[in-house]
Parts: C-alpha cells; sequence; structure tokens
C-alpha cells in the first residue's frame, strides 16, 4: 500500500485523475460539446480567411487528460492527439492503444528518450528543433529499420525561455536534416507569443508560414513541409488567417490543467 501512495503521488495521469474525480461536481465540461464548439471557431476563421475548413486539423493537446476522457474524443471520431510529456505518453499507451488514434509528440524531447518515443507508437514528433536531436533520431530509426515524420520547431517569438529553432538557422538545420534518410520533414511547428495584442502573436505565424515558403523554394529531396502546426486554444483564429493547417487545443476542449502552463510548454527553466 505504501508504494501504491507513492506511485500516486508521483504519477501525473493518476494525480489528474484524483483531481477530476474530486472536482467532478464542480468541472462537469462536456468534452463533445467542447469539440464542436472549437470546430465552430475553426469554420468561422476558415471563412473569414476565404479557406476551407477541412484544410485546418483539430490535434488535441491531451497532457494530464486521463485515457477515459480522451477516449471521449476518440471514440467520436477526433483521433489526432498529442502529449508534452514522455512520461504520460508511457503512462496511457496501455489504455489507448485499442482505440484507433494517431500520436503525435509536441513536447521537448531529451535524446535520451527517443527509444520510448518509437515504442509508444509516436507517428510524428513535431518538436525536432536541433541537429544532435535529429541525428540520434535516425540513428536509432535504422537501427530499428523504422522512418518517421517530424515538424522542425521554430522559435518565432524569439523568447529565450522557449524551445524551437533560431529562425536565421532553420533552412541549414532542414538542409542537414534532408540528408538523414528515416526523417521525413512534413512541417513547421511553433508556439505563439503568449500575449493579449494580436498582432504581435499574428507576427509570429507569419515568420512560420515565411520560413515555410523558403524551405518549398529549396526543393529538397525527403522535404515536404506543407503543415504548420500553430494556434492554440486562445489564438486559433489568428493562426488559420495566417496559414495554419493543425491547430492544437486542450484547455478548450479537457478544461484547465491542474499545472501551469510552464509545465507543459517548450520552455526552458
Amino acid at each position: 500500500m505504501r508504494y501504491f501512495y507513492y506511485f500516486c503521488r508521483h504519477s501525473l495521469v493518476y494525480q489528474a485523475t484524483f483531481y477530476f474525480l474530486t472536482f467532478q461536481p464542480l468541472i462537469m465540461e462536456n468534452i463533445l460539446q467542447n469539440i464542436e464548439l472549437i470546430q465552430q471557431r475553426i469554420a468561422k476563421a476558415c471563412a473569414k480567411a476565404g479557406r476551407k475548413p477541412e484544410e485546418v486539423k483539430l490535434l488535441l493537446a491531451t497532457k494530464t487528460v486521463t485515457p477515459e476522457r480522451i477516449k471521449i474524443a476518440l471514440e467520436a471520431g477526433y483521433t489526432l492527439i498529442a502529449e508534452n510529456k514522455v512520461q504520460e505518453l508511457k503512462e496511457k499507451y496501455e489504455a489507448l492503444k485499442d482505440t484507433p488514434h494517431t500520436n503525435h509528440f509536441i513536447g521537448h524531447l531529451q535524446t535520451n528518450k527517443i527509444k520510448e518515443i518509437l515504442r509508444y507508437e509516436v507517428s510524428c514528433v513535431e518538436s525536432v528543433d536541433r541537429l544532435d536531436l535529429a541525428q540520434k533520431l535516425h540513428n536509432r530509426l535504422a537501427s530499428e529499420g523504422k522512418e518517421l515524420d517530424i515538424f522542425i520547431q521554430v522559435n518565432t517569438s524569439n523568447e529565450e525561455s522557449k524551445f524551437g529553432a533560431d529562425p536565421s538557422e532553420v533552412l541549414d538545420l532542414v538542409k542537414q536534416v534532408a540528408t538523414l534518410s528515416t526523417l521525413h520533414i512534413k512541417g513547421l511547428m511553433t508556439i505563439g507569443l503568449f500575449s493579449a495584442e494580436t498582432e504581435k502573436v499574428r507576427a509570429c505565424f507569419q515568420l512560420l508560414k515565411r520560413i515555410q515558403q523558403d524551405i518549398i523554394a529549396l526543393n529538397l529531396p525527403n522535404v515536404d513541409p506543407q503543415e504548420l502546426s500553430m494556434g492554440m486554444s486562445g489564438d486559433l483564429e489568428t493562426a488559420i488567417e495566417e496559414g495554419a493547417t493543425i491547430v492544437r487545443v486542450g484547455t478548450a476542449i479537457f478544461g484547465q490543467r491542474i499545472y501551469p502552463d510552464s509545465y507543459y510548454w517548450n520552455e526552458k527553466g
């Protein structure tokens, strides 16, 4: 029993489960209703931008969300999900593996966690931001006879607290990663500036779009960056207006998290 309590205290998923079971009467958000509201926001933003809603995929950011609650979305057909922490990916794997879904990884990836990322069937790592990580991913994939889709993460807000490649270095990074045959660059990812000033946030997304176009112009083998993963609960409309093809939404669907944003997002510290 002592070990059980220790595990619960130190397991993020079990902490979240305890939290939601305890406070469930106070936070009875309707997950499917929330998804429908997000889809309406996506459709409205697409209409404003002259785009089709099917051009934008909804990725469910499932950090701290229990498998039982994730399954509600999966079974309704919303099957693109992503984790920020390898530990959570590991803890939820058994509970979710029999429910069809596609799993991305959107957190900062340490090289010593590469084996686990592959073991738990991540189909795309959106947060590749340095050559060392790409090379070690390639080496592991080659040894297992596998290949992997990746996005290059870019620090478009120029904040020292955030991970992501420097915008001025992205083209060189892409050229180097393009030589690694097991990795397929399918897009770019960024976390916009956390700001209430829309135009400052917009500038981040516009920068990512310009970098995408510069990469496409290189016409490199193994590089087809059609996806732009940008925009979250608070800024998805702006991201869609600037060309997002994937928006990552968690809070607006699953409710407020029990830890601050700095715990989950790619911030150094």
